[in-house]
């Protein structure tokens, strides 16, 4: 791969551009009346005409992503690999199905891009049954994907229409392995984007696989300290216009899975400042604190039906505070990361252009001492710059 300064790195998010170059990064609001192709060229066209199709790398978080069902037999294994897998590789998760209570779970109104179905080790037979099958019958998807024992595949193969069998993703010694599905997820996207009018567009200007924005980022962190000074363990905020991500560090995590990533992803599809802007003001109303909280940046709920630049630096800082509400031992959670012991908290996303280190600072504090009752402060790292991105892209 050529160096940074030969190449053209183009991130498509929710709300804005961002194009890297030799001279640095440079960003544009997205026209919501425009074509995306149409926008990136009328706004960037000059850089981009300056780069081989070959040199211009591409990411994007613009589509949405792909949303995900997951049915799995334990919380402990399937479900808990099946989510991992599927957060670690850019996918939403609407919701996840244990087994057991399938006849009594909720069916989904909306379509779902792909449903995941795991459980059991490979010697294991006789899992699933009808239940399976009258749960799926319920509900509209595009695609499906077993990974579980092997010795169900035949069986659901055969009574599942176009399911997808891959190799399982629990190991006899209950460890886990990814890269089938992982590798499966990924493409997935990439076949999503191409079907989507507005992105496919985007492959007139390169001729390399367009990835998640989320997953570039995940990708980066076992390289951040060669732009930052961060200290393990630590995670890293990525709020932006649709949703707030946190990828984090497993030394944070009491029960590590055995796979070979050191650092693992959450996402918050509801907690975004433009695009899911109403769903996160519910779950702020919905949080005990956030009166408090209010009272304590000064202003009153109020805000809430205010628009412009106050209403959105308010709500970013909301989002900070919800989405570590929802990461501490104080909610349970799929995940509770081990606060008390972390080192740094690092920011990438709009959030950077939008909010000054000590606000950032001052809602971090008020979450360690109303929360978590503790003096504890992890230092906040800013990536204003938006490195940590152009890293991922460049790996």
């Amino acid at each position: 791969m050529s160096e940074i300064n030969d190449k053209l790195l183009i991130d498509v998010g929710s709300t804005y551009f961002k194009v890297c170059t030799v001279h640095g990064v440079e960003q544009h609001f997205r026209d919501f009346n425009k074509d995306i192709y149409d926008d990136l060229t009328y706004k960037c066209g000059d850089t981009i005409h300056n780069y081989k199709k070959d040199d211009v790398y591409i990411c994007s978080s613009a589509n949405g992503g792909l949303s995900t069902l997951i049915i799995g037999v334990t919380n402990s294994f399937s479900l808990k690999y099946a989510t991992n897998i599927a957060f670690n590789s850019g996918i939403n998760i609407i919701d996840t199905v244990l087994y057991k209570d399938i006849e009594k779970t909720s069916i989904p109104s909306d379509l779902i891009d792909v449903v995941i179905v795991v459980g059991g080790i490979d010697s294991v037979s006789n899992i699933f049954d009808e239940k399976l099958f009258e749960y799926l019958e319920k509900i509209k998807y595009s695609n499906i994907v077993y990974v579980g024992s092997s010795k169900e595949a035949p069986s659901l193969k055969e009574k599942i229409e176009n399911l997808v069998v891959l190799p399982n993703i629990i190991t006899n010694r209950l460890h886990v392995e990814e890269e089938h599905l992982k590798e499966y997820l990924t493409n997935l996207y990439q076949a999503d984007i191409m079907g989507k009018e507005d992105i496919k567009s985007l492959y007139d200007i390169t001729s390399n696989q367009i990835y998640s924005t989320p997953y570039i980022v995940n990708k980066t962190l076992p390289m951040i300290d060669s732009k930052f000074s961060v200290a393990n363990p630590y995670i890293l905020i990525d709020i932006g216009g649709a949703t707030t991500d946190i990828h984090y560090s497993k030394d944070l995590v009491d029960e590590n899975m055995v796979t070979e990533n050191e650092y693992d992803r959450l996402v918050f599809k509801k907690l975004g400042v433009y695009k899911s802007r109403e769903s996160l003001i519910f779950a702020a109303k919905n949080n005990e604190f956030v009166y408090e909280l209010l009272a304590h940046l000064k202003v009153t709920e109020n805000i809430f039906d205010e628009q412009g630049e106050k209403n959105t630096r308010i709500l970013m800082q909301l989002a900070i505070f919800l989405v570590l509400c929802k990461v501490s031992t104080f909610r349970k959670a799929y995940v509770n990361l081990k606060l008390n012991v972390l080192n740094s908290i690092v920011l990438t996303g709009g959030i950077t252009k939008v909010l000054k280190q000590e606000e950032i600072e001052d809602i971090v504090s008020f979450f360690y001492k109303k929360i978590l009752n503790s003096n504890h402060n992890p230092t906040i790292v800013m990536d204003n710059n938006y490195d940590i991105w152009t890293l991922g892209m460049n790996k």
